[in-house]
């Protein structure tokens, strides 16, 4: 008999597809996120579980599902899972890194220049008609080449990001508990710094950092005051890694320049101030929503949680010591 997978959400059809292949599915085809009672009811026979960065994996889910064998998130944050958990019960819990690392530096960087060059702000311009003149002093932006650039958080996503900044001639300072060996750091052009200086000198700041108690809030009023009143904060990681109020009121008391952000504290809901700065460019958390990536992530969970279920070793386990114990 074949395992039994539940799919909380629509991912990209290759991957259901593989999953058809070695496992009977239960396939939710809808792209929002899953209610609380309808995922405890399905999950309930379910061995495997493909879920979605919304979707909590925590005890009482765990407990509903006395077969559960493997998580498989579609993502590479797995804040939503209690590891911990998973691991005391001999649960598997997988991620997808690497696949979406140069789709989400680009998002990253399109965020950086966008806020810098006030492109939003632009595009609004010229379609409400209010274009009527060239004007030395229209929609003045800030320059991105040459300038500094901060990266919390230099694993692959941040480093990625480096690259691209290299491209501007910038110079490139991270934040990282470990240094990066001094080849790397050499091909980067990057210093590592602690985040007091990063966020001094920086012009631009760049958050890539996973989300944990350490990280909560990592950005909060007393950094926010320490960077420059010209900086600006990019956030590609995890909302909670920035307090919300705080950055609201940085930007409106012009303590730094402007903010792009991609996520958010409270998924799907946006603080309303954000939504009325034209000094803020937001998107929904779509760093890593390119066709190619999306299904290279959806087939990269599928493939690892029919690999738990059969008894072979999954590419990104979180929790190795689970398959050796």
């Amino acid at each position: 008999m074949k395992p039994r997978v539940l799919v909380t959400r629509r991912i990209a059809e290759p991957a259901v597809a593989r999953l058809h292949e070695e496992a009977e599915v239960d396939y939710r085809d809808e792209d929002r996120a899953i209610e609380r009672e309808e995922l405890l009811s399905r999950a309930t026979s379910a061995e495997g579980i493909v879920s979605g960065l919304s979707d909590p994996m925590d005890s009482a889910l765990m407990e509903a599902s006395p077969q559960l064998k493997v998580i498989a998130n579609v993502a590479v944050g797995y804040d939503n899972i209690d590891v911990e958990e998973a691991t005391a019960r001999g649960i598997v819990v997988t991620n997808t890194p690497g696949v979406l690392t140069e789709t989400t530096a680009d998002l990253a960087f399109a965020l950086l220049m966008a806020a810098a060059r006030r492109l939003v702000e632009g595009d609004v311009y010229v379609r409400e008609g209010r274009w009527d003149r060239f004007q030395m002093t229209l929609l003045l932006g800030a320059d991105v080449y040459g300038k500094t650039i901060g990266i919390a958080g230099f694993g692959r996503i941040g480093q990625a990001v480096a690259r691209r900044a290299r491209g501007f001639d910038m110079t490139v300072l991270y934040t990282k508990r470990t240094p990066l060996e001094p080849a790397v750091e050499a091909e980067l052009g990057s210093r590592r710094v602690d985040k007091a200086t990063l966020l001094k000198e920086a012009d631009f700041v760049v958050l890539a950092l996973p989300l944990s108690e350490e990280t909560y809030h990592y950005i909060g009023r007393e950094e926010l005051r320490a960077m420059k009143r010209t900086a600006i904060l990019v956030n590609i990681a995890r909302g909670a890694v920035v307090d919300e109020s705080a950055l609201v009121s940085a930007l409106q008391e012009g303590e730094i320049a402007a903010s792009g952000l991609d996520v958010f504290e409270h998924e799907p809901s946006v603080p309303a101030e954000f939504v009325s700065m034209e000094n803020v460019v937001l998107t929904p958390h779509i760093a890593s929503a390119s066709v190619e990536t999306r299904e290279k992530m959806a087939l990269m969970a599928a493939e690892n949680c029919l690999a738990v279920l059969s008894g072979r070793p999954p590419s990104s386990p979180l929790n190795p010591e689970v398959l050796n114990p």
